[in-house]
């Protein structure tokens, strides 16, 4: 039996990933991942052997990562940021009990809420949540109570998938939901395509954000009472001074 080790690029690109991320995929005979994802390893392993599927295959990916740890190979299975943290770790081991021999580690990556976070400078010094807006697994409802109950306890947050063509409007929708409990001076910010070319933070308010553009590629930064600017960047104190 082989290896199967579920590795998390980070933002993108080398210069974005772990060295131990590097490691688990140099020594892999084989790299599996999604087809955008496998499009950025290419050029930085051109010895490997790829396997990539496309977006909503995601059981069918992690299957054949599986099936080819069971015939001897060394695999790697590439996620975006951290393998765990909206990704595939958690499908892998549920698809695990039917490939006993298997043996599977994890390689942690750098998840967009730390990369994102460190282009605006320190929003989330402070506790914080961390919600996606895509409803493709998670019915409506439920992200918005737990929007509805992280704005009321005062979180910061952060907002993965804010947006896409298929659910055009669900940021706004979100916004709606925080301005319930959160005023809309809150300091927000939006992270696009970090580590990536075309990289940008931005700096708004949650009574902007509402009409702020983003994507898939955007990660959203939402501040606490206590979030604001200093030096033009993002701050939530942790409240050092007052002890």
């Amino acid at each position: 039996m082989g290896l199967l080790t579920l590795v998390g690029m980070g933002p993108g690109g080398r210069a974005g990933m772990t060295q131990a991320a590097d490691e688990a995929l140099s020594g892999a005979d084989v790299i599996v991942g999604y087809t955008r994802y496998i499009r950025l390893l290419r050029p930085l392993y051109p010895d490997k052997q790829f396997v990539s599927t496309g977006m909503t295959r995601e059981t069918e990916r992690c299957r054949e990562a599986l099936e080819l740890a069971a015939a001897g190979k060394q695999v790697a299975l590439a996620s975006s940021g951290d393998a765990g943290v909206y990704a595939m770790a958690g499908l892998v081991f549920e698809l695990s009990v039917g490939f006993p021999g298997v043996k599977i580690a994890i390689t942690p990556g750098v998840t967009a809420a730390v990369s994102g976070a460190a282009l605006l400078g320190a929003p989330i010094g402070h506790d914080f949540a961390v919600v996606s807006l895509s409803d493709r697994l998670t019915d409506w409802p439920v992200i918005e109570q737990r929007l509805d109950a992280a704005a009321r306890a005062d979180f910061c947050l952060v907002l993965y998938n804010p947006s896409s063509h298929a659910r055009a409007g669900h940021l706004a929708r979100a916004c709606d939901i925080l301005l319930r409990s959160k005023s809309p001076d809150t300091v927000c910010g939006l992270a696009r395509r970090i580590g990536r070319e075309g990289e940008s933070a931005e700096i708004t308010t949650l009574g902007e954000l509402h009409n702020s553009a983003a994507d898939m590629s955007t990660t959203v930064f939402i501040g606490n009472r206590s979030t604001r600017l200093i030096g033009g960047r993002m701050v939530t104190p942790r409240g050092y001074p007052n002890v």
